[in-house]
C-alpha cells in the first residue's frame, strides 16, 4: 500500500479578505493534469508531517516546518477492492516563500470559493470544502477497473466527520 501526504497551504488574500488554498496542477505522474495540494509518497525514516514539508518544499519551493502542519485528514483509497494508498491530509498557515513551478507541479492560489473540483479527483469534492472550512475528515474511498489509479472508476465512499485525529498516527518512525 502507498503511503502518501498531501498539504493545502492556506493564505488570507489581503486585498479583500478572501481565503486562497495553494493547489497545484501536476505535471507528470498519477494525476497528471489534475489539479490537488502538494504532495507526494513517504520516505523511508520519515514521518507524515516530514514527507508534507519535504514533498511542498519540492514540487512548489515553500518551507513549512512539520511542526506547523494541522492534520486534517486520513484517507484511504481502495482499488478494485485492495487497498492502494492511505493519505494523510495536513492544512496550515505557516509557510515561507513564493510558490514556483518544478518539473511535477504548476502552483496556483486558488480562492477556496472557486476551486476546481471539475478538475480533480471525484473524490476530491466530497471531503476538501470541509477540509478547507477548518473540519476534520477520515475517509473510505472505492474505485473499480484496475490500474492505473486515475483512470479506474470512482464507485463509492463513506467519511467520518469533525473526529480526532490524534498524533500516535502520524506514521513517526
Amino acid at each position: 500500500m502507498i503511503e502518501a501526504t498531501l498539504c493545502f497551504p492556506l493564505r488570507n488574500r489581503s486585498d479583500d479578505g478572501t481565503d486562497e488554498v495553494l493547489l497545484i496542477e501536476k505535471r507528470r505522474g498519477l494525476g497528471e493534469g489534475w489539479y490537488n495540494g502538494p504532495g507526494g509518497k513517504r520516505e523511508t525514516g520519515e514521518t507524515f508531517r516530514e514527507c508534507a514539508a519535504r514533498e511542498t518544499r519540492e514540487e512548489v519551493g515553500l518551507e513549512v516546518e512539520p511542526a506547523a502542519l494541522e492534520k486534517a485528514g486520513e484517507l484511504t483509497f481502495l482499488l478494485d477492492g485492495e487497498g492502494h494508498t492511505n493519505c494523510h491530509v495536513y492544512r496550515t498557515r505557516s509557510f515561507t516563500g513564493e510558490p514556483t513551478a518544478s518539473d511535477e507541479a504548476r502552483p496556483e492560489w486558488v480562492s477556496v470559493d472557486e476551486v476546481p473540483y471539475d478538475q480533480m479527483w471525484d473524490d476530491d469534492s466530497r471531503w476538501l470544502p470541509g477540509v478547507l472550512e477548518g473540519r476534520t475528515v477520515r475517509g473510505e474511498f472505492r474505485f473499480a477497473g484496475g490500474e492505473p489509479l486515475d483512470e479506474a472508476a470512482f464507485v463509492d465512499h463513506d467519511l467520518e466527520w469533525d473526529v480526532s485525529l490524534e498524533s500516535g498516527r502520524d506514521g513517526s518512525p
